[in-house]
């Protein structure tokens, strides 16, 4: 286990059992709201709408349960219930988080598909330090004396999440880039991309859900809960949808193979070795979307061909019959449904690289280099590929999408699969 990731479940471990261990020792502090709030959590996890794993899932989903996330922070940050103090400090939130959380994954990992590891340490993570920044001022008065109970009050909730939010992007970057090699820089950029999106919308979630119990007591919490429930909900189904449509790129694009075009398992080698190369490059994980399914996608033209390539293998075709397959196979992205973006990038990956956008000049070059290091009858070496790629820089391949592609391939994160 990488060096980070053992650091990391080292501290979320060694902060849970602190917290657990005091929390059954001296008891709960205010259960009936430790109880409410756990339910928060817990429904949150249950209606969580999927993960896989301990990455980023390929449609950029970070955050699979905003609701129990945003549930977590208010009770870090509670400091009051209907104008009466709460006590309960930084170890009883963690604790009630994390007994929360966990219970309302119990479902999902019967089913096999709960949160990570890397999710789990992260909550604990976030939860303390959002706990720590605010409970000890809280408690000691010293917030008061600071900041009041007025607007700077609410200022100073949301400076503490927007810290939060930062130190979470950091540790999750540090977690994918010990498991991938990926450039550190890219990973933490697309999660601070993130933050602009579901983060920044927990993160005002939980400051409005601790500021309204403090006003108005436990009864807040069905209030504002149950809009943002049904709205988790939906976009559970959003998600739903657009693995379907995963599902059906893919399959898609699995037409040549069966057809005979193409080898077994070149459109997947493509793709993931295509979107490994654009996060080299720093793409956002909407562009690696586009990318993947354009990469799925980039032989679907061949299917138009009276007689298949041999081997499927289009890097030596001369270019007038490159351009005319990405061109055919662009019109056959467009006609079944697929989007634009996706459809411009299929059609351009035979141009000339100076003319191309970027996410074709990555698509051309990995396709060569998996027809070239892969195919059969060729040394199927892929410093004798690299060493093609890197003498066609002049005209077919942009020079630092090769350079991107052998990093990629030195670090040994991604290796020429086999075929099928």
């Amino acid at each position: 286990m990488p060096l980070t990731v053992t650091g990391v479940y080292a501290a979320a471990a060694s902060l849970t059992v602190w917290a657990l261990a005091r929390t059954l020792w001296y008891g709960v502090v205010e259960p009936k709201v430790a109880l409410a709030f756990g339910a928060l959590v817990a429904v949150g996890e249950l209606a969580r709408w999927g993960s896989q794993g301990s990455q980023v899932s390929q449609d950029g989903e970070r955050e699979s349960a905003p609701l129990g996330s945003a549930g977590a922070l208010a009770y870090a940050l509670l400091g009051q219930n209907a104008g009466h103090a709460t006590h309960h400090g930084v170890l009883q939130a963690v604790a009630v988080v994390l007994a929360a959380a966990l219970a309302g994954a119990v479902p999902h990992v019967a089913l096999g598909r709960g949160p990570s590891l890397d999710q789990v340490a992260r909550r604990v993570l976030t939860v303390a330090f959002a706990a720590a920044c605010f409970q000890p001022l809280y408690n000691s008065g010293t917030l008061g004396l600071w900041v009041g109970h007025g607007p700077y009050y609410a200022l100073f909730l949301l400076l503490v999440l927007v810290l939060t939010a930062l130190c979470d992007a950091v540790v999750a970057a540090a977690l994918l880039r010990a498991r991938t090699s990926f450039p550190y820089g890219p990973l933490l950029r697309d999660e601070l991309r993130a933050l602009l999106g579901v983060g920044s919308a927990v993160c005002a979630t939980g400051a409005v859900i601790a500021l309204a119990v403090a006003v108005a007591g436990l009864w807040a919490l069905p209030l504002f809960c149950v809009p943002l429930l049904l709205t988790q909900l939906a976009f559970r189904r959003y998600a739903a949808v657009r693995t379907t449509y995963r599902q059906t790129i893919t399959s898609l694009a699995r037409a040549t193979e069966i057809a005979g075009y193409t080898q077994p398992g070149h459109a997947r080698r493509v793709a993931v070795l295509s979107r490994a190369v654009g996060r080299e490059l720093g793409l956002s994980e909407s562009e690696l979307t586009v990318l993947e399914y354009a990469a799925l996608m980039h032989d679907i033209g061949q299917l138009s061909l009276v007689d298949p390539v041999p081997a499927g293998a289009t890097a030596p075709l001369p270019a007038a019959e490159q351009r005319r397959i990405a061109l055919l196979g662009g019109a056959v992205v467009r006609q079944t449904g697929g989007s634009a973006e996706v459809a411009v990038i299929v059609e351009r990956q035979a141009d000339p690289y100076r003319e191309q956008p970027l996410p074709a000049r990555i698509v051309r070059a990995v396709n060569a280099y998996d027809d070239l290091a892969g195919s059969p009858g060729r040394p199927g070496s892929s410093l004798s590929a690299l060493e093609q790629l890197r003498l066609g820089t002049g005209r077919d391949y942009q020079p630092e999408v090769v350079e991107s592609l052998a990093r990629v391939l030195a670090r040994g994160c991604l290796t020429l699969l086999a075929p099928g």
